[in-house]
């Protein structure tokens, strides 16, 4: 049975198709991106600091082929991210265990609700984004054509089920550990539940 879901939002033009660290992608979308190569579908993934020069190099060319910037979030347009996540999980009752929020990626651990795991990872991007634009940190704003927004976020959806209650626990010391592992400080959101295991009683399915 699965009990939760173990989600990464990236932002627009972190993780591309053909990217040399590998990809879920089956196919080049963008025809800037086409000649970087064929998608790179793989099941492992490898980290930034294991690709070689030349693979670094060749990423970096295709990112700055894109059509906009790739998108790195400041630590205020976190904030409002993480103020846009905290309103929906209020208003649909979403149990959010575990959330990182990095400047090209976010990492959330969330328990199974009625909505499928993707209308819910939809929906997040959605209210963080109106977020944004409320407080007017748009990563996007001067890009706005007829007061509508380019996306900051990747088209999909980056996810794992998790079916027991040893895969949540790993997956919620993941996402905690994530900003550690890049030299800061854990990130602590009031709208995060603690998770108290799988035990009769101690998680609702909304």
């Amino acid at each position: 049975m699965i009990h939760g879901y173990h989600v990464i939002l990236t932002m627009y033009g972190y993780w591309l198709p053909n990217d040399p660290r590998g990809s879920w992608s089956d196919f080049v979308g963008r025809w800037e991106l086409v000649q970087f190569g064929h998608p790179r579908r793989t099941l492992s993934r490898k980290l930034l600091s294991e690709l070689t020069p030349r693979e670094v190099a060749a990423r970096n060319a295709a990112q700055r082929a894109l059509v906009y910037p790739a998108v790195t979030l400041t630590d205020d347009q976190k904030e409002s991210i993480a103020e846009g996540f905290a309103t929906l999980v209020k208003k649909n009752g979403y149990t959010i265990w575990a959330c990182a929020i990095m400047p090209q990626h976010t990492h959330l651990v969330i328990a199974r609700h009625h909505y499928k795991v993707e209308q819910i990872a939809t929906l997040l991007k959605g209210a963080a984004t109106r977020q944004l634009v409320i407080d007017c940190r748009h990563p996007m704003q001067h890009l706005q054509s007829d007061g509508r927004f380019r996306s900051v976020w990747a088209h999909s959806r980056w996810k794992v089920y998790l079916d027991h209650d040893e895969a949540i626990s790993n997956a919620i010391r993941y996402v905690e550990q994530n900003p550690i592992l890049e030299g800061k400080p854990m990130q602590q959101w009031s709208w995060v539940a603690p998770y108290r295991g799988l035990e009769s009683g101690r998680v609702a399915y909304h």
